[in-house]
């Protein structure tokens, strides 16, 4: 029970305590976070959750005060529950005196733990230590005031900022230990691939799901950013076509992203691997095509968010165990405004091949960007062959090499040969068109999605495509012209293992 004249001394300069048993609340002011405090007898603290522009956001203790240090300056204010006796000497004293300084800090935090509560502690503490030694227990959610994941306050600034943006998504927050236990602590044994942002691994719940946990590099400078724009957008989005994101996770370094596991890896393992592409057949595969199409369309066009992906391609389209394709990797996407057309960066992110050429010369991106990309991506999936710079003799990349063969009206020698002629011509004919439209090298040429969209399920006449982007020939080219061609800033390269 709550004793009378309880209140809070206000501690400046303070290293809050362990956070692992805070609760947070975003939306509650100080004052009324001293209220919510107090009416709960088992609250022994409060503090802002966010220093910036004068404090906002609450968080609350009710455990033990540990890992708690006062500073000269730099920190800020901690408010600690105490009882009428030492309220009243804190007031009497606070100019100075016995009470002052770190001895007074010291003073409170032993008068604020009874001996009862250090013996619940310890055997909380050896009851943790017996359960990390198994696979863990369920994931555990930031609003449960029991854990959240988060072992400092040296934590909490960009896990706060990613909480304002989240709105009121209910994206779960996964402890460490969860995941540590989930992939065996990162076992190489479940290392499903990397990229430019980190490794990726395979998981299991202790509810027997599976999970594919991003973990992101603690080395990429560009890791931070990404994290928080993919929380921030994806936990926004709800598309068969576009990869489901589970949760999260912050651990003083660590930034995990939790995505559902898709079984059959990413779509470039199928169709570039000579010993796995035979598992997809045309019908498959364009249904693969019109998968993807659709989740673009979703992202420009019907979702709440009107979001440019700026970086789709083989490797980011993952496969589900029925083989439908599922569009990941929101890192370096864009949201636009509805009237908004294009905009410009200085910063040109992406994978080289998969850029149109407004945005890989002059930073210039829009919803077309996409549709390049796309374009791009499903000439790759008809005709099982990266769009690579390694023909020789001939065009300089695989969309060049289609566009000189459509011109020539052989355009049917691209088609890959792990299909075995089990296709219709025709389909495959209106497939190349329709991707050929795509990359046109003039972005307003370009269809839209819907427009794609449409194309790929009705049989209605088609355009004729104009001339294709970096669709020049290697004659008069030396290699090293060649090589410098190629060559972009922040670029990114997934390589996938296969295990």
């Amino acid at each position: 029970m709550c004793r009378n004249g309880e209140g809070f001394v206000k501690m400046e300069n303070v290293k809050v305590p362990d956070t692992s048993s805070i609760k947070l609340e975003n939306n509650l002011s100080l004052e009324a976070c001293e209220e919510e405090c107090l009416k709960n007898c088992s609250c022994l603290a409060y503090a802002s959750a966010n220093v910036r522009n004068g404090g906002t956001g609450c968080m609350t203790w009710y455990r033990d005060l540990v890992d708690t240090k006062q500073f000269t300056e730099g920190r800020q204010d901690l408010y600690i529950r105490v009882d009428a006796v030492v309220l009243a000497q804190y007031k009497n004293k606070s100019g100075g005196g016995y009470f002052s300084g770190r001895r007074r800090l010291a003073i409170i935090l032993v008068v604020s733990i009874s001996v009862p509560s250090l013996l619940i502690l310890a055997v909380l503490c050896w009851f943790g230590k017996r359960s990390r030694k198994g696979r863990g227990g369920e994931p555990r959610f930031l609003n449960d005031p029991a854990a959240s994941g988060v072992r400092s306050y040296e934590d909490l600034p960009i896990k706060n900022e990613v909480d304002e943006h989240r709105g009121d998504t209910d994206l779960p927050f996964f402890d460490l230990t969860t995941v540590v236990a989930a992939t065996e602590n990162f076992s190489s044994a479940n290392k499903l691939g990397h990229g430019g942002f980190g490794t990726v691994y395979k998981g299991c719940l202790a509810d027997g799901q599976d999970i594919a946990v991003k973990r992101l590099s603690r080395n990429s400078g560009q890791g931070v950013d990404e994290f928080k724009n993919e929380v921030m957008l994806i936990a926004k989005l709800q598309h068969r076509n576009l990869v489901r994101l589970l949760g999260w996770c912050i651990h003083k370094e660590e930034r995990m992203l939790i995505y559902e596991y898709m079984p059959n890896r990413s779509l470039d393992l199928c169709i570039f691997d000579k010993n796995r592409k035979s598992l997809l057949d045309w019908r498959k595969r364009f249904q693969i095509i019109i998968g993807i199409a659709r989740g673009v369309l979703y992202l420009h066009q019907d979702s709440r968010l009107k979001i440019i992906h700026r970086d789709l391609k083989a490797s980011n389209v993952l496969l589900d165990g029925s083989m439908n394709p599922k569009i990941s990797d929101f890192g370096m996407a864009r949201m636009f405004g509805d009237d908004q057309i294009e905009a410009n960066t200085n910063r040109i992110v992406g994978t080289y091949g998969y850029m149109s050429s407004e945005y890989a010369m002059d930073g210039l991106y829009s919803t077309k960007s996409d549709v390049f990309s796309f374009g791009v991506l499903a000439l790759e999936i008809i005709s099982g062959r990266k769009n690579s710079f390694q023909f020789e003799n001939t065009s300089l990349n695989l969309v060049g090499l289609i566009w000189d063969l459509w011109t020539e009206g052989k355009v049917l020698d691209i088609v890959g040969s792990s299909l075995n002629q089990s296709y219709s011509t025709h389909e495959v004919m209106r497939c190349i068109q329709i991707g050929l439209l795509c990359v046109q090298e003039n972005a307003t040429d370009r269809p839209t999605m819907l427009d794609v969209v449409f194309m790929l399920g009705n049989k209605t006449n088609l355009p004729h495509p104009k001339k294709a982007a970096f669709s020049f020939k290697t004659s008069g080219l030396d290699s090293s012209t060649s090589r410098g061609a190629s060559s972009v800033n922040d670029i990114t390269v997934t390589v996938i293992e296969a295990h």
